[in-house]
C-alpha cells in the first residue's frame, strides 16, 4: 500500500515529513540525557504532530519498574524539560505506548523480554517491525549491548521493516579505540543504519552555515585566502564539570568538544560546494576538508591547554578544577583547549583556524567567526580609522542564534571618522516559528533514515587522527596552564594568537 498522501501537493513545504510507523528503544534511560533531552524531544515531536498515530517508547534500565511508574517519570521530564506546551490529549495517546524492560545489558532474559515487548507492540500499536534502538550509555557496554540485540534477533528486520541504532558520543577516545568501536558495532549493523548523534549538527544555525553560504551569491566570492585573514571557531561554557568528574576525569575539553563539534563546524565552515544536500555527497565535502587539515610544527607554541582555579562565577566563589569533589589534585585533564590549524588546499592555503573551547569561561556561546583582511589601500588619515576593527562575519550557534556583520561606518558628524558597526539577524526575531530542540530534528531524522546531519565513522577516525597528536604530545610535555574561574581563558592562549599579530574574539 502506498503511504503518499492523495490530497497533498507535492510542492507545499509547509506540511514537513511525518514519520511512519515506528517505535524506539532508549538503553540507559534513566541518565540525565534521556530525562532532559530526549523524552521531552519525542513529545514535543509528537504535539507537533510528526509521529505516527502508533509510535511506541520502550525504556530499559536497572530498575524493577512497571510500564506506569516509566510512563511517569517520562510525564515529570516532559513537564519539565518540554519545548512545547503541555496537552493532555497528545500525552494519552503517546502514554499507551509507553513499555518498560528491567535489566542489564548482558542479562539474556531481559532481551528476550525486549523482543517480545516489539512483538506485542508491532501487535497493539502497529509499529510495523520498525525499531530505532538509542544507546545512551557509556561506551564501554556499547559491545554487549549490540552484541545482545545481534544475538536475540533484534538488529535485523523481517521483510522491509528497519533497525536502526543510534550512537552518542565520545565515539572512542582516539583513533584506535573509534576504530574498534567502529568494527563492533558495524559487524552488527550497516553503516548506513548507524546514527551517531552530534547534537550540534541538528541545531538550526549549524544548517545555516550551508545555507548562508550556497542559496547566497554574496559571501561565497570572499570565502577564501584572498579575502580572509582568520576564522575563529569558540565553545565557550560557564559551568564547571558538576558531577561528570567520573566521565570528565581523563577525557578533557579537547577529546569531549574539539574532536566532534569543533571539527565538524570546522568542516562545514571550509568545506567545497556539495553536488548536493544528500548524506553521502556531504560526507565527500566534509571529509576532504579534514584530510586537508595541517597540524603546526611547533606544537608547543601553537596550543594551549590549561585548568580552570578558584575564581567568581555569577556572583559566587567557584572551586578550581583539581578541587572538584573526585578530581585526583594531579590530574592534567584539560578543561580548557586552544589550538591552531590550516587547511592545506588551494582555497585555504596560509588561512589559520583557531580553535578553542573551555569551562568556566565569560559566559555561554559557541560561534564561528569569519574575519575578514582590512582594506588593502586606505583613502582615509590613520586617526579617522583608529577604532575600526576588521570585517566579519560571525555565526551564532548558542544562545541568540543568529548571524551578525561587522564593518566599517562612518560616525554621524562633520569630522570623517570611521567605526565599527553591526547588523544583526536573529532566529527569534526574523521567524515566527521558534527553532525546534536539536534532538526533535536528530530524532525525527533517526525515524526517516535521513543521515544527512549525522557523522559518518570516516570523519570520526579522521577527527582522531588530528588530534591525537596534539593529545600524544601534551601528554609528555609539562601541565596544564591554571585560569580563573570567569575569565575568558589562560594567558598562553592570548599569547598564541599574539605571536601571529591577532587577538581573541571577546564574545
Amino acid at each position: 500500500m502506498s503511504s503518499s498522501n492523495p490530497l497533498r501537493d507535492p510542492r507545499d513545504r509547509r506540511l514537513p515529513r511525518i514519520a511512519g510507523p515506528s517505535g524506539l528503544v532508549i538503553f540507559g534511560v534513566t541518565g540525565d540525557l534521556s530525562r532532559k533531552k530526549l523524552m521531552p524531544a519525542i513529545y514535543d515531536l509528537a504535539n507537533r504532530g510528526l509521529l505516527p498515530p502508533g509510535f511506541s517508547l520502550v525504556g530499559f534500565a536497572r530498575r524493577d519498574w512497571e510500564n506506569e511508574d516509566f510512563a511517569q517519570v517520562v510525564h515529570d521530564a516532559v513537564k519539565e524539560h518540554a519545548r512545547t506546551p503541555f496537552r493532555e490529549e497528545v500525552w494519552q495517546q503517546l502514554a499507551e505506548g509507553f513499555r518498560f524492560v528491567p535489566g542489564v545489558f548482558d542479562d539474556d532474559d531481559a532481551f528476550v523480554q525486549l523482543r517480545a515487548t516489539i512483538e506485542e507492540l508491532d501487535k497493539a500499536r502497529g509499529t510495523g517491525g520498525n525499531f530505532a534502538f538509542y544507546l545512551s550509555v557509556p561506551p564501554k557496554f556499547f559491545p554487549t549491548v549490540v552484541q545482545q540485540l545481534k544475538k536475540h534477533g533484534l538488529s535485523h528486520g523481517q521483510g522491509d521493516s528497519w533497525r536502526r541504532a543510534v550512537i552518542e558520543k565520545p565515539f572512542g577516545h582516539d583513533l584506535k579505540s573509534a576504530q574498534d568501536l567502529n568494527q563492533v558495532v558495524h559487524e552488527v549493523f550497516r553503516p548506513s543504519d548507524v546514527f551517531r548523534i552530534d547534537h550540534y549538527l541538528g541545531k538550526e544555525t549549524v544548517q545555516n552555515i550551508l545555507a548562508l553560504r550556497f542559496a547566497n551569491t554574496m559571501f561565497e566570492p570572499i570565502w577564501n585566502r584572498s579575502y580572509v585573514d582568520h576564522v575563529q571557531i569558540t565553545m565557550a561554557e560557564d559551568i564547571g564539570i558538576g558531577g561528570r568528574a567520573g566521565y570528565y576525569d581523563g577525557i578533557g575539553a579537547a577529546r569531549d568538544v574539539i574532536q566532534n563539534h569543533l571539527l565538524q563546524l570546522l568542516a562545514l565552515t571550509a568545506m567545497e560546494e556539495p553536488a548536493s544536500f544528500e548524506a553521502s555527497s556531504l560526507v565527500t565535502e566534509k571529509l576532504k576538508a579534514l584530510r586537508a587539515v595541517k597540524l603546526p610544527k611547533d606544537l608547543g607554541k601553537h596550543t594551549v591547554r590549561a585548568q580552570y582555579a578558584t575564581g567568581w562565577q555569577g556572583g559566587e566563589e567557584v572551586h578550581g578544577y583539581l578541587e572538584e569533589e573526585g578530581i585526583d589534585p594531579h590530574s592534567k585533564t584539560d578543561t580548557y583547549a586552544a589550538i591552531k590549524l590550516e587547511i592545506d588546499n588551494r582555497r585555504w592555503a596560509g588561512v589559520p583556524f583557531y580553535l578553542r573551547t573551555g569551562k568556566r569561561l565569560g559566559r555561554r556561546v559557541t560561534e564561528i567567526a569569519v574575519v575578514f583582511q582590512r582594506a588593502p589601500h586606505s583613502p582615509f588619515d590613520a586617526t579617522d580609522t583608529q577604532e575600526l576593527g576588521q570585517n566579519a562575519l560571525v555565526i551564532r550557534v548558542q544562545p541568540d542564534e543568529g548571524v551578525t556583520i561587522r564593518f566599517g561606518s562612518k560616525v554621524p558628524g562633520t569630522s570623517m571618522e570611521i567605526r565599527d558597526v553591526t547588523m544583526d539577524f536573529q532566529y527569534g526575531e526574523s521567524f515566527t516559528e521558534s527553532s525546534p530542540e536539536a534532538y526533535e530534528r536528530l530524532l525525527l531524522d533517526v525515524l526517516l533514515g535521513e543521515a544527512n546531519l549525522f557523522p559518518r565513522h570516516e570523519e570520526v577516525e579522521q577527527s582522531w587522527r588530528i588530534l591525537d597528536p596534539i593529545e600524544e604530545y601534551w601528554d609528555q610535555h609539562g601541565r596544564p596552564e591554571q585560569y580563573t574561574s570567569g575569565t575568558w581563558g589562560p594567558k598562553a592562549a592570548d599569547e598564541m594568537l599574539a605571536r601571529d599579530g591577532r587577538s581573541w574574539r571577546r564574545p
